[in-house]
């Protein structure tokens, strides 16, 4: 019955689906809404179909959540960067840049060597060639050969100061490996049986230290959160290793620890909103709220969890009632029920009793014609 109800439970649409699913992809790093774009110049983007605009070109600023800034650029060129819109922290995978092998890697390194990283606009504007820079024309370039690098748009700044630089950056990109993200849990879920401890789970993170808090369900079915040696963990560091104790007894169960600090954004990360909204590359930080979450799940709360994960989607069961003796996977998968076998066993018995009838009731008549004849 507990694997039936943890099965309707996970069924597409229901909430607990939708819980579960957000569980395979728990919050990661920092969570920031956008403010807008705050230092910029001017860009002419020149369209296939040879159209063309002008848009600006510049450095926006995001507000974290639980305190903090971030100075971003746009990724690529297309998409609304909406004010207000709430952006997520991601992995260069998750996110335009994925499908671009290099473009990620010369992205930070343009971020590491542009503005705002270098504040030195004259040492700046020397290197590229570019005369006289401000912050506006600067944060202009840096964006233009951002756009160029990530998804090779034509688009030129319309500041000739700013165009030396975009040329300066885009073709000096070195490639950079992607930075990491500003905190992190692996694995981010964890299997194991019941009066064992379930993990580790390993805190990355560029904090200098991070509070490590169980959900509170997990409290109340008595899950410790513990290190190597079985002691409580309340806080942590990089490299710090966790551990779910659950108790003997417990029934089947998941329960999640949730990891917090404050640290800085390393330049390059990238943060995604919706489908349609411009996704930001992070050049600038100060310290910021992140925060990481993992679950541990046991029994057979745990091979519905490993089967989600696996598929990469909810699995939905199809309840039935069969003997505990004599399971039904083979006939399920044939389209029939454990029934079948006793249905047809009927139907034998009724043709063959049948034809018994049937010569009976043509032997009768002659043995009377007998009886008379004699």
């Amino acid at each position: 019955m507990a694997l039936l109800a943890a099965a309707l439970a996970a069924a597409p649409g229901s909430p607990a689906a939708a819980a579960e699913g957000d569980a395979h992809r728990p919050p990661e790093g920092a969570t920031a809404v956008l403010d807008g774009l705050k230092t910029f110049g001017q860009a002419v983007l020149m369209g296939r179909d040879g159209s063309v605009q002008q848009i600006p070109a510049g450095l926006y600023e995001m507000r974290v959540d639980g305190g903090g800034m971030l100075q971003t650029y746009g990724v690529g060129v297309t998409g609304f960067a909406q004010p207000q819109a709430r952006y997520t922290e991601t992995a260069w995978s998750g996110s335009p840049l994925g499908t671009n092998g290099e473009a990620g890697g010369r992205i930070r390194w343009v971020l590491e060597h542009s503005y705002p990283q270098l504040n030195d606009l004259t040492g700046l504007a020397k290197a590229a060639g570019a005369g006289a820079l401000t912050a506006e024309s600067a944060a202009a370039g840096t964006q233009v050969a951002i756009w160029r690098l990530a998804d090779g748009a034509q688009v030129e700044a319309a500041d000739p100061a700013a165009e030396k630089l975009a040329d300066y950056l885009q073709k000096e990109a070195g490639r950079m490996a992607e930075p990491p993200s500003s905190l992190s849990l692996e694995p981010t879920q964890v299997t194991g049986p019941v009066g064992t401890r379930i993990g580790p789970v390993t805190v990355r993170t560029g904090a200098q230290s991070v509070t490590v808090t169980p959900e509170a369900s997990a409290l109340a079915m008595g899950v410790r959160v513990v290190d190597a040696q079985g002691q409580p963990v309340t806080v942590a560091k990089h490299g710090s290793r966790l551990w779910f104790e659950v108790p003997a007894g417990a029934g089947d169960g998941m329960a999640s620890v949730t990891v917090q600090g404050s640290t800085r954004v390393p330049v390059g990360r990238v943060f995604t909103s919706g489908e349609w909204t411009q996704a930001q590359v992070v050049a600038g930080s100060s310290e910021s709220a992140a925060k990481a979450v993992a679950t541990a799940v046991w029994p057979e709360t745990a091979k519905l969890a490993d089967a989600q994960g696996a598929a990469g989607a909810p699995v939905t069961l199809q309840a039935s009632v069969t003997s505990p003796d004599e399971p039904d996977d083979r006939l399920a998968a044939s389209g029939s029920s454990a029934a079948t076998p006793v249905i047809a066993s009927l139907a034998v018995g009724l043709v063959v009793l049948g034809g018994m009838v049937v010569l009976l009731l043509r032997k009768r008549p002659l043995e009377d014609e007998d009886d008379h004849l004699a």
